[in-house]
């Protein structure tokens, strides 16, 4: 493979990463065949030595993941954090798959409950008052502040969950990772 292939298939393997870093990257990729070129390799040679450009953009898009998610830490970076997770671990997704999207799936359940007893709590402050709520008007004032809170406390503790499994498929990839680090430097 020619260098001008290496690179082009390095960067459609980033895609949806910032400009500025896949070009840091590219950057660096130019760098070895620049320096391998100098020393009298071929680009074949260099591009083999690299190893297959979709596996290193896997990884690359893993380590870009991370370091957003660990800087930003917002929905977003968490999302894209996992998904660029999942393209690294492609062997090991059909064991996680199953494990993963179930805890997703709770996870955003649970967080439409939150919001409906949220909302129901704030029906119950506005309305119950006039609408013969048992107990009085201040028993439906209470009622509808507590179930508010309760609500909010509940997304609290979700939104720590949340993270909390996020770094717990962050530590996995780190891990996967490190295991198969040495195979790919032994590509090299």
């Amino acid at each position: 493979m020619k260098r001008n292939e290496f690179i082009k298939r390095l960067k459609a393997g980033l895609k949806g990463v910032p400009q500025d870093v896949v070009d840091e990257i590219v950057a660096d990729y130019e760098e070895h065949f620049e320096a391998g070129l100098a020393e009298g390799r071929s680009e074949e040679e260099v591009a083999s030595a690299l190893g297959n450009p979709g596996r290193l953009a896997r990884e690359l898009r893993f380590e870009a993941g991370m370091r957003n998610w660990k800087t930003e830490g917002t929905p977003s970076s968490a999302w894209s954090a996992i998904l660029a997770f999942m393209g690294l671990a492609t062997i090991d997704i059909l064991i996680l798959l199953p494990i993963v999207l179930p805890m997703l799936g709770v996870m955003f359940g649970l967080f439409v409950a939150v919001v409906a007893c949220f909302i129901g709590g704030g029906f119950m402050l506005i309305a119950g008052p006039f609408s013969g709520f048992p107990g009085g008007a201040l028993v439906a004032i209470l009622a509808g502040l507590g179930t508010m809170s309760a609500s909010v406390a509940a997304a609290a503790l979700l939104t720590l969950v949340s993270i909390w499994i996020v770094n717990a498929l962050m530590w996995f990839g780190r891990l996967h990772y490190r295991v198969i680090e040495p195979a790919i430097h032994s590509e090299t």
